[in-house]
């Protein structure tokens, strides 16, 4: 990305509703090629090696719903040193730049973080069950997993995203019921 130009950075998970840094704008952007999925075991934030949580990647395939964050170019060396730190930490994503479509139609090239399948720390495809057994008895040093799912579905609301898989899980957590009157929250 050329140091003159903002710079983008798409947000599917917490980055959403923590993204931890300043910028300039946020809007609801769509990233095509991936999609939101509760693939990657978590060794600090949500869980523990012992007792890995769960947390989202962006997985191979289909299309993801988030927020594009513009940062002005003057911050951008601080912010992407602050994203390595933060989303790095133990590799099990790749930082890859990615075409992403707004609204109104127009795109940008925003910072994605996808999960590397290759990993040990992917968790790739688990039943329901399993990764609801898994958010539910994980804790880290971000809190408990069950507060990382339940706060994502709360923010997807925000944007009218409803995701099925993630819908479910936040029931069984103790959250509310999707229902059509909560699309627009």
């Amino acid at each position: 990305m050329d140091a003159s130009q903002d710079l983008w950075i798409f947000g599917y998970g917490s980055l959403m509703w923590r993204p931890g840094f300043s910028y300039e704008e946020s809007r609801p952007a769509l990233l095509d090629g991936w999609h939101r999925e509760l693939c990657v075991y978590s060794h600090h934030w949500r869980g523990t090696a012992e007792s890995p949580g769960l947390v989202l990647g962006l997985d191979k395939g289909g299309t993801c719903r988030g927020v594009a964050f513009r940062v002005a170019p003057t911050e951008a060396a601080g912010v992407r040193a602050y994203l390595h730190e933060r989303e790095m930490r133990g590799s099990v994503y790749l930082e890859l730049t990615e075409k992403i479509v707004f609204s109104d139609r127009t795109d940008a090239m925003a910072l994605a973080y996808v999960s590397d399948a290759a990993h040990p720390q992917y968790a790739g495809a688990l039943t329901r069950e399993d990764r609801l057994k898994i958010i539910e008895n994980s804790h880290g040093e971000g809190g408990p997993n069950r507060d990382y799912v339940i706060n994502t579905v709360l923010h997807l609301r925000q944007l009218g995203v409803h995701d099925a898989e993630l819908e479910w899980l936040h029931e069984r957590l103790g959250g509310e019921k999707f229902n059509d009157q909560m699309a627009g929250i």
